[in-house]
């Protein structure tokens, strides 16, 4: 006997996940939801419950439930849209389309987990169809069209890496999950589990009743969302409400009204009314505003409040027979004596510009400066073509990227037109007239596919007290946030190596997330010695233990410093040594030389010739300089 999966209703917290995939299932057209959140907190079951949920679908005269798909991270995009149907091309000739699985999807929930790892050719696939309801498939001599509305749904964990911003605003809507802090409610998440894993079939009879009730709600309100009505009124709160939050294009407000409706028709009721903007401004556009990978995520309760009534204002004032004379002193929202200065002294005892205290000096360790100023990063390209670890920076060959051309290699996949047309050449020699097409082995052809890369940037940061190390920093951080900037939408990973005192300090160990990379690089703290040698050697160890983890990721050392190695026994034939042991690895690398002083010893630029690797001076580290160096150093 199946195993009876985990409830809907008896998933304890998420309120705002079930309500959304609620919503989305009433509405498809909504876009689907992006469920953000840390692992362990329930994101797969609910999804997988909600598709138990769903109504039957009508599939070419038979009732059958409604399919949940799950999408590979892997997948091809052969996989995803569909493409010719190699059996009946060789035994009828015929040229016929095989679906894939967005049709396979239509009418149901199609499911995406960790899809800020899915190639983005292949989410921008995904959301058109989603935005659409249809695919269109031009591609091998085959020209098709189908439906495939469903419910989209993408789990994410953040600190694995985000999704670019673009693909962001894609996703209708958005919710953050965590598990809950509330000891009660943690126990009772436990006890529900233990006793699904106990009994699942007597587990889910528990609560067949509600899911029931739920499934039943989604019907109805299914049956009329179309009719619900969305006056002028409410359509002007949704247009004021997106124009405050400043979020970019249309699609914010066309999804907010579609998700303000489809909770007016879950709710029952035929109007859209203020409580349901509300609903809908909560999930569907906190990540619109994320503009900026060091933005803040979401939106503070008491902003939403702040431009709620705002919006309520501009509604209001253009209401039919509503608007107040404001002449009339009997109008309550009339104010006689307003504040000809636009506002009010502070009252007595009131810091009029209140501030936190200022830090205690008595600490030895200085913090680094703020970081400078950042620029937009030119594309860093490494040359050459890589093995395809998922990105969008460098050249790639891999198993999911395009099929640019046949070829007699094997192991990418087989390129059906490559295939055909070399069996085509051969029909006649093996003495075809009619009937079934005539394939051998030496015929097939692979897919020589190409597709991007994301790279591993590793930054060795001098961070000593000599030379100004703090104006330094500041130009060093401020170059390091603009490339993890660019990084976080390309998909790369960027680690930051301290070197100071004694040792050097991995500040940053390689990540994709910018939250932490953004806190820890604010944490970095300057003073001592250089002691260059420790800072090359963590390098070559972060990156030789990365190579292990993630052998695809190609990387490259930025060591930014003026060469001058202190501390210890003969410091610069150290430095030397290790800038030669990484040269001997192949690791590539480049040195941006941040000496200062007039007169120049010229020890950056020897070192590096020790590590093969590119040069280039603090001055010149513009965003042009950047990317130039970045790809000579490859």
């Amino acid at each position: 006997m199946q195993q009876s999966g985990y409830p809907f209703s008896a998933i304890v917290g998420q309120d705002q996940l079930r309500l959304s995939l609620a919503l989305c299932a009433v509405h498809p057209g909504i876009g689907g939801v992006l469920v953000r959140g840390e692992k362990g907190t329930a994101k797969s079951t609910v999804v997988r419950a909600l598709a138990a949920l769903l109504p039957e679908v009508e599939d070419e005269g038979v009732t059958r439930p409604a399919r949940l798909v799950e999408l590979p991270v892997g997948a091809t995009e052969d996989r995803v849209v569909g493409s010719l149907d190699l059996e009946k091309v060789l035994r009828d000739g015929e040229r016929a389309f095989q679906p894939g699985l967005l049709a396979a999807a239509h009418r149901g929930v199609l499911y995406v987990d960790e899809v800020n790892l899915l190639h983005d050719h292949l989410v921008d696939v995904l959301l058109d169809a989603a935005a659409m309801g249809r695919v269109h498939i031009e591609r091998d001599g085959v020209s098709h069209s189908h439906p495939a509305q469903f419910v989209l749904v993408g789990t994410m964990n953040p600190e694995e890496g985000e999704l670019r911003p673009q693909l962001l605003d894609r996703f209708g809507l958005a919710v953050d999950v965590r598990a809950s802090r509330d000891v009660d409610t943690r126990m009772e998440v436990v006890r529900r589990r233990l006793n699904y894993e106990r009994n699942p079939e007597v587990f889910a009879a528990a609560y067949s009743a509600e899911d029931e009730e739920v499934a039943a709600r989604i019907r109805r309100a299914r049956a009329v969302v179309d009719d619900v009505v969305l006056d002028d009124t409410e359509l002007r709160r949704i247009a004021a409400l997106c124009a405050s939050f400043d979020v970019d294009g249309m699609r914010a407000d066309l999804v907010v009204a579609r998700t303000a409706t489809a909770h007016a028709a879950w709710r029952g009721s035929a109007v859209v009314e203020e409580a349901d903007v509300r609903v809908a401004a909560e999930l569907a556009l906190p990540h619109r505003r994320r503009r900026d990978p060091f933005d803040e995520p979401g939106i503070d309760d008491g902003a939403l409040d702040e431009k709620m009534r705002d919006a309520a204002e501009q509604a209001d004032a253009h209401r039919p027979d509503t608007d107040p004379d404001p002449t009339d002193p009997t109008d309550p929202d009339t104010d006689p004596d307003p504040d000809p200065e636009g506002g009010g002294a502070p009252e007595p005892g009131e810091e009029p510009n209140a501030e936190s205290p200022p830090r205690s000096g008595g600490s030895r360790e200085r913090d680094a400066a703020a970081p400078g100023a950042q620029f937009r990063a030119r594309t860093i390209e490494l040359t050459g073509i890589g093995e395809g670890a998922p990105g969008r920076r460098s050249r790639s060959r891999s198993a999911q990227g395009r099929a640019v051309r046949p070829t007699t290699e094997r192991g990418k996949g087989i390129h059906v037109i490559g295939t055909l047309f070399a069996a085509a050449e051969e029909q006649v020699s093996r003495g075809r007239t009619e009937g079934r097409f005539k394939l051998e082995p030496a015929d097939l052809r692979g897919a020589l596919r190409e597709g991007r890369e994301g790279n591993l940037i590793v930054f060795v940061v001098d961070a000593s007290g000599s030379m100004a190390a703090r104006d330094r920093l500041a130009a060093v951080t401020g170059a390091v946030l603009s490339l993890l900037k660019d990084a976080y939408q390309r998909r790369d990973k960027v680690a930051v190596i301290t070197v100071r005192g004694r040792d050097a300090e991995l500040v940053l160990p390689p990540t994709s997330s910018v939250d932490v990379a953004v806190t820890r690089l604010r944490r970095m703290k300057t003073g001592g010695k250089s002691p260059l040698a420790q800072g090359l050697l963590k390098a070559r160890e972060v990156v030789l233990r990365e190579k292990v983890r993630d052998p695809l990721r190609r990387a490259l050392v930025v060591a930014m410093t003026d060469g001058r190695a202190t501390g210890g026994i003969d410091p610069v034939g150290r430095a030397r040594i290790a800038a030669d042991r990484m040269a001997g690895d192949g690791i590539a690398s480049v040195v941006v030389d941040c000496e200062t002083s007039l007169v120049r010893l010229g020890l950056a630029a020897d070192m590096a010739k020790h590590l093969g690797a590119g040069y280039v001076r603090l001055a010149d580290l513009s965003a042009e300089q950047v990317a130039a160096v970045v790809r000579a150093a490859a």
